[in-house]
């Protein structure tokens, strides 16, 4: 987490604690990139690595205003954010789906048989 003291708005001080702050949170989001990336082309994710993704970051407090030389980073940043949760949970749905149709192919009980031969 940024520890953030609260700086005057437009010091350099200020601009920089804001340019930490969305680094830090894009450092997340390129991990979360990278796991659907991964999970799309091997099929199998570290569950471990998947429940760490952003587990660290914590908004900072008392930075104030974003500057406005970085709005639109931290709109892009946004986008990105909103993209990732969408394919989260497309791969969530996609996920609960499988699971359904591999329950329904497992046996549930032994079953007698269908047909009796009257013939032979």
């Amino acid at each position: 987490m940024t520890a953030v003291l609260p700086r005057p708005a437009g010091s350099p001080a200020w601009s920089a604690a804001w340019t930490d702050a969305l680094a830090e949170l894009e450092m997340s989001v390129d991990e979360a990139e990278a796991l659907l990336r991964a999970a799309h082309t091997r099929g199998a994710v570290d569950v471990a690595a998947v429940a760490g993704v952003g587990s660290g970051w914590q908004p900072p407090t008392g930075l104030g205003q974003l500057p406005a030389p970085l709005v639109d980073r931290a709109k892009a940043l946004l986008d990105r954010q909103v993209r990732v949760a969408r394919q989260l949970a497309e791969a969530a749905a996609h996920s609960r789906r499988q699971l359904r149709a591999v329950e329904g192919m497992r046996a549930t009980a032994e079953s007698g048989p269908v047909y009796i031969d009257t013939a032979g």
